[in-house]
């Protein structure tokens, strides 16, 4: 028998609260940073990007503003309610048009 471990919900009601913005770029907050996913609320001024590099099975999120994602080759447009699922290995940026806002759940 395993023994499972039960951690408590995480709720935030806006989670856009939680974003931090910065001349420097993404200043990534953890919203949970454990053995087998990590979540961060992160974002980005308007022109600022995320290089494109090679990552985890992940999920994005966009809460505020637009831009560009890329994944692969593949360039998607990214506003709120976007959903972007990148597969493991996959090389991925994103460049911010506006001010943007998104949650990132990094499968590790």
């Amino acid at each position: 028998m395993s023994t499972h471990i039960a951690m408590p919900p995480i709720y935030l009601a806006d989670a856009r609260q939680q974003v931090r913005y910065t001349p420097e770029g993404p200043q990534p907050q953890f919203v949970l940073d454990g053995d087998q996913a990590k979540v961060i609320l992160a974002g980005l001024e308007a022109g600022q990007r995320i290089p494109v590099h090679p990552e985890a099975l992940a999920v994005y999120v966009i809460l505020e503003g637009q831009g560009v994602m890329q994944v692969g080759e593949q360039e998607f447009p990214i506003g709120p309610g976007s959903l972007v699922v990148t597969p493991a290995g996959s090389a991925r940026g994103m460049v911010a048009e506006t001010r943007l806002a998104f949650a990132a759940v990094k499968i590790v």
